[in-house]
C-alpha cells in the first residue's frame, strides 16, 4: 500500500512585527482535500506534527473572510469531524523517518511560518527527502518550511529548484498580512528558489524532479491528483 507522510503545523498563533499574535492553525481545504483525495485512492496516510502536538484550524478557512463559501465550509466541517481521531493523535515528526513513505506531503496555512520554518527536526527530514528523489509536495505556505533545510556545508538544498507558493499579492489581501515579519515569496527568491507564480487564486502547480509544489488553498486538489497520477503511473 502507498504510504503517505501528511505533515501539519502545530502553531496556533503566527507572531507579526508589531508582536501582536494572530490565531492561526492549518488550512482546512489544504489538509482535508488531499487527505481524502489520498485515501480514496487506496493509500495510507500518517498525519504529523513538530512534537506531536495536537494541531488546530484555521478558522479564517472556514468563513467567508478565508474566501470559503457557506456550502463548501460546512463540507468541510463535516470532513474535519471525521477526522477528528487522527487530528487528536498525530505522530510526531521527530520520530518520522522519510524513507518509510512513498509521498510526504506538507500542508499549509500561516502556522508553517511560525513553526516549521524555523524547525531543525522538519529541515533534517525536508532535506534528506529531497535528496532521496522521491515525491515532496510542499503546499501553499508550506513551501516556508523548506527554508529550514540545510545540506551539511551550509547550503539550502532546495536553491534553484522550480517551485511556487502563495504570492505577495496573495497574501496581502489579508489586512493583517501587512505586518508580517516577511512574506514567502521573498523569503524563497532570496534564499535561491526559482519561484514563479500562477494567478492570484487560481489553481497552479509546478513540478520539478520529485519536488511538487502548489500555489495556494485552491491548488489543493491538483497538487494531490498530480501525485496520486505520477505515484500510480511510477
Amino acid at each position: 500500500m502507498t504510504k503517505v507522510l501528511q505533515v501539519l503545523s502545530a502553531a496556533r498563533v503566527w507572531t507579526l512585527k508589531d508582536g501582536t499574535e494572530h490565531p492561526t492553525g492549518f488550512w482546512a481545504e489544504e489538509f482535508v482535500v488531499p487527505c481524502t483525495l489520498f485515501t480514496e485512492a487506496g493509500w495510507d496516510v500518517t498525519v504529523a506534527t513538530p512534537g506531536g502536538k495536537q494541531p488546530v484550524v484555521d478558522q479564517l478557512s472556514l468563513g467567508v473572510k478565508g474566501g470559503v463559501l457557506p456550502h463548501t465550509a460546512k463540507k468541510l466541517r463535516a470532513e474535519l469531524d471525521r477526522l477528528s481521531p487522527v487530528l487528536a493523535e498525530p505522530a510526531d515528526l521527530s520520530e518520522a523517518d522519510p524513507d518509510d513513505f512513498d509521498v510526504v506531503f506538507y500542508s499549509g496555512g500561516h502556522g508553517p511560518m511560525e513553526d516549521l520554518a524555523l524547525d531543525p527536526v522538519s529541515g533534517a527530514l525536508l532535506t534528506k527527502r529531497l535528496s532521496s528523489a522521491r515525491p515532496l509536495a510542499l503546499l501553499c505556505h508550506a513551501p516556508a518550511a523548506a527554508l529550514a533545510a540545510k545540506n551539511p556545508d551550509g547550503s539550502w538544498p532546495f536553491a534553484g529548484y522550480r517551485m511556487t507558493g502563495l504570492s505577495n499579492v496573495e497574501e496581502r489581501l489579508n489586512p493583517f498580512a501587512w505586518k508580517a515579519k516577511w512574506l514567502l515569496e521573498d523569503r524563497l527568491k532570496e534564499a535561491g528558489a526559482d519561484y514563479t507564480s500562477g494567478l492570484p487564486l487560481k489553481s497552479h502547480v509546478i513540478v520539478d524532479r520529485t519536488l511538487y509544489t502548489g500555489q495556494n488553498p485552491g491548488s489543493s486538489a491538483a497538487l494531490a491528483r498530480r501525485i496520486i497520477d505520477d505515484v500510480s503511473a511510477a
